[in-house]
Parts: C-alpha cells; structure tokens; sequence
C-alpha cells in the first residue's frame, strides 16, 4: 500500500510539472521574451554585418515570431479535426 501511494504522489508531482511546463510554452511572457531576444540577435548581426537601418530591419523577424504564434493555435486546431 505504501508502494501505490509513493508511485501516486510521484505521478501527482509529474504533473504539476507537466502543467507548469505546458502553462510557460503558451504563455505571453515566453513568446515575448524570444521576440526580445530574437531582436537583439538579428540587429547584432545586422550591425556586425554593417547593413543599413539595423535597428528598424530587425523588427520584421521579431513580428514574423510573433505572428506565426498567433497563427499556430488555429493550425492545430485544424489538424486535430483532420486526426479525427
């Protein structure tokens, strides 16, 4: 009996795991932080590179991420009623 309750809280645990991970996948705050870091990536290279407006042109790849998350959600939508 007390093997089964171990096992149960070890699945509970799992979890609460699971769900902070799938609750950070979706959130707001990851896809702005990535469109943030996306940002500063691109412009690095594009001042390394010594391109024109690197600080304007790096804004296209930044909104680029932020509109293919937005767009995803109905994908998958779509794609689960296609497995059914």
């Amino acid at each position: 009996m007390q093997d089964l309750l171990k096992r149960l809280e070890s699945i509970e645990q799992r979890n609460i795991r699971v769900e902070a991970d799938k609750a950070w996948e979706t959130s707001t705050t990851r896809k702005i932080i990535i469109a943030l870091l996306t940002y500063i990536t691109i412009t690095l290279f594009f001042l390394a590179a010594k391109l024109p407006n690197p600080f304007i042109n790096s804004i296209i790849p930044s909104i680029g991420f932020l509109l293919s998350t937005l767009s995803l959600p109905l994908f998958k939508k779509w794609w689960l009623k296609k497995q059914k």
